[in-house]
């Protein structure tokens, strides 16, 4: 039988000892994930399984090092997560997969229902790819070599969450043993480790036309020759952290890691293929910056937002136009003015300190250095505010329209022309840039455009 390998997350390592992680209901993730997890890990060694604890004091990239350098085949890894958010009615279950994985999808269903049948009370937030995360990516489940999960037991800023943490948390550990073990008698049902792998081979499509060489499936992953990377230009010698495997004396990478060079990548299972498109309609020069040209249509915005928060468009139905005619008119990115309005707002769930009828989709501040965020006399002043604010930041150009921002004087005009660079000064988030660019990369793959 398999072994399992079990991570509690928090923020790593710090140097007066464990970084809290979420902070919320004065208690922090580190606390509620190490004591869930120990419970976990009694759990699983009275069921006669062999549990491997990441320790606690190592960082994220000292955690990913650790496993990878004991873990073999038939081997699982989960990391267990409690975020906080900025609303407190945001709760629930979920668990992120490696993107483009069906396999690891399955797997996440069983880990999930294990948790839910043990305390339904908890919402399911569903079984997602990390390309929906905050981030665009977890290197928890991109960077370990075995099949990983990364679990969300709950929300720590939510109340309700909290509670059933904290007094039904032998439920929680029931429940995520049971999925564990179901994981893992189906990643290795029959015990014992092979000397050499046999890796099933796969096809390879790239651009519409078969490649004359096959690829790999890896614990569900698709696998392509290197030699395929150098063709499509892509330079991974600064991308250490990219997946790369010797099988049979050729060396191989995880085609899902070409993602993050404008690579377009599908999983065909009935034909066992894996295709790239690398000609795509989005310019990978301009991807990043403020100052260019949209790509997306009002309908396709609109099927995005409704598609992530099916009663977005009830306040709100004229933002998709609002965004693209206002950043039209001060020669701003629309697409990516809109998605940092879904990730300031949730989506237009708001929560937190903004309200919807503030019109503030962008978290802007108000003069005067109070506690109240700027409200705005409409939908539409209220988007031509963000997008006057992304244009001081990002250009030296004069503003169209009459000044409505009311921090526009404050900005140092020009000084973050790129997404990233809004990390710091937009928000004291140094991932807010990330955050931004991974919402755009979902915006255009659920429009076809990436």
């Amino acid at each position: 039988m398999g072994r399992i390998f079990i991570s509690a997350a928090h923020g790593g390592k710090e140097a007066g000892g464990i970084d809290p992680g979420a902070i919320a209901g004065g208690t922090t993730e580190a606390r509620e994930m190490i004591l869930l997890r120990d419970l976990i890990v009694t759990e699983l060694r009275a069921r006669s399984f062999e549990i491997l604890a990441v320790p606690d004091d190592l960082s994220a990239a000292d955690t990913l090092n650790w496993i990878n350098s004991r873990g073999r085949r038939g081997d699982v890894a989960l990391e267990i997560q409690a975020d906080a958010a900025n609303s407190p009615s945001v709760r629930g279950a979920g668990v992120y997969y490696i993107a483009n994985n069906s396999e690891r999808k399955s797997n996440g269903e069983l880990l999930l229902v294990g948790l839910l049948r043990r305390v339904p009370q908890l919402p399911n937030r569903g079984v997602k790819p990390d390309t929906d995360s905050g981030l665009g990516r977890l290197a928890f489940c991109r960077q370990t070599t075995l099949p990983a999960l990364a679990m969300q037991v709950g929300f720590l800023s939510s109340p309700e969450d909290r509670f059933l943490l904290q007094t039904r948390r032998r439920d929680f550990a029931l429940g995520i043993a049971d999925g564990l073990a179901s994981w893992s008698r189906v990643i290795d049902p029959n015990p014992g480790t092979p000397a050499e792998p046999n890796y099933p081979a796969i096809n390879i499509n790239i651009n519409g036309q078969n490649y004359s060489e096959q690829g790999v499936l890896v614990n569900g992953n698709a696998y392509i020759p290197i030699d395929l990377v150098d063709r499509l230009r892509i330079d991974l010698s600064k991308a250490p952290n990219v997946n790369r495997i010797t099988y049979r004396k050729v060396v191989y990478v995880k085609a899902v890691e070409l993602r993050d060079f404008n690579v377009a990548i599908a999983w065909d299972a009935a034909t066992r293929t894996v295709s790239l498109r690398s000609n795509l309609v989005v310019c990978s020069g301009q991807f990043d910056r403020v100052i260019s040209n949209g790509n997306t249509s009002e309908v396709q915005l609109q099927l995005f937002l409704r598609n992530n928060n099916e009663n977005a468009l009830v306040k709100f139905p004229d933002i998709p136009k609002l965004y693209r005619e206002e950043a039209a008119t001060e020669g701003v990115n629309y697409d990516i003015a809109f998605c940092q309005m879904c990730v300031e707002t949730g989506f237009l769930r708001f929560g937190g300190d903004i309200r919807p009828e503030q019109n503030n989709f962008a978290g802007l501040g108000a003069i005067g250095g109070g506690s109240e965020a700027a409200s705005f006399q409409s939908a539409r002043i209220g988007v031509r505010a963000h997008i006057q604010h992304l244009k001081a930041y990002a250009s030296l150009e004069p503003l169209v329209n009459e000044v409505v921002d009311p921090r526009f004087r404050f900005v140092t005009r020009g000084i973050a022309p790129l997404i990233d660079q809004l990390s710091g000064r937009w928000s004291a988030d140094l991932d807010y840039g990330a955050k931004i660019t991974a919402m755009v990369k979902r915006l255009y793959e659920s429009a076809g455009l990436l």
